[in-house]
């Protein structure tokens, strides 16, 4: 395959990474499996544009692109509505959608495990058409992430202090809003009071991180928090750090194909999180999963999921 490597050298680990000297170790690695690959190291601000140039080039076959979860989540994206296989280098913080690929967490061991790397199909979804590969969320979420970025952190760690600092935050002064669901078009909406709402690509496994063990099922996951005090929102965390949030009593879960959700008292400022960023939330969004859309370099002899 001809393969063209986007790295964003904001993104996480390549900040303190010799990027020559690991474009060509990727360049090498794709070689040894009979691969040509042409890496291109660009800033942040860069990402789209480039992976956009990427897959608009003449004779790509598939596309390799590294950073953290915002790049992975443009990535994906844009590779979905090119029809091109995505190769992920996991750069960033969480590096949620390559832990539910299965693929090695170190970027050094991911080179080697993507150049022999298999073309699988698995599921993206989409928020008012705009596609993503994790989580759509409002409300906890969502307040955490505000306080988050309004703070100053120039590495993972400080990143890790800023989210811990944040979510203490909200502990204190929890949200509660109205949503109104609507379930794989059933004509049947019901409304409700939530502390927290999210609809992930996949229904999410039992762990810490938020994200799915698989990414084939064809399901959304669809979690609704009811209103919490901070006693409420506090146990909510210990069940979340316990991999254990689904068993925890304010929580109800589901899976479905689309969700339409409307927020009957809507805010001018209030606030959704997509993959990691946030973003003005509409009063009505409406979240599908399309399965098998979107093509991914994973381990080989490995299933997709």
């Amino acid at each position: 395959m001809k393969i063209k490597a986007v790295l964003n050298r904001d993104g996480g680990t390549f900040k303190t990474t010799d990027m020559q000297v690991y474009c060509a170790s990727a360049t090498e690695a794709f070689a040894r499996q009979g691969h040509e690959l042409d890496c291109a190291v660009v800033a942040g601000d860069e990402i789209v544009e480039a992976l956009q140039k990427a897959v608009e080039t003449k004779g790509i076959d598939a596309v390799l692109a590294g950073g953290g979860d915002g790049t992975i989540s443009a990535a994906a994206g844009i590779a979905w509505k090119a029809g091109l296989p995505l190769g992920v280098v996991p750069a960033g913080t969480m590096n949620l959608f390559a832990r539910s690929l299965k693929l090695p967490l170190d970027i050094w061991k991911a080179l080697d495990v993507l150049a022999q790397g298999e073309v699988a199909a698995v599921d993206i979804a989409t928020a008012n058409g705009r596609p993503f590969v994790h989580q759509f969320s409002a409300g906890l979420h969502a307040r955490m992430v505000r306080m988050r970025n309004q703070m100053d952190f120039a590495s993972r760690l400080g990143k890790i202090r800023a989210s811990t600092s944040a979510a203490f935050g909200v502990m204190l002064d929890p949200p509660r809003f109205e949503v109104v669901f609507d379930i794989d078009g059933d004509g049947r909406s019901d409304e409700r009071p939530v502390s927290a709402i999210s609809v992930s690509n996949n229904p999410l496994g039992n762990n810490s991180l938020f994200f799915a063990d698989r990414v084939d099922t064809g399901k959304l996951g669809v979690y609704l928090a009811a209103p919490l005090e901070p006693t409420g929102v506090g146990l909510l965390a210990f069940d979340i750090l316990r991999g254990k949030f689904k068993e925890n009593e304010a929580v109800t879960a589901s899976t479905a194909e689309k969700v339409h959700l409307h927020f009957p008292k809507h805010r001018k400022g209030a606030a959704c999180v997509l993959d990691g960023e946030l973003l003005r939330m509409p009063a009505d969004v409406e979240l599908k999963i399309h399965p098998g859309e979107l093509k991914v370099l994973v381990p080989p002899h490995q299933p997709a999921g």
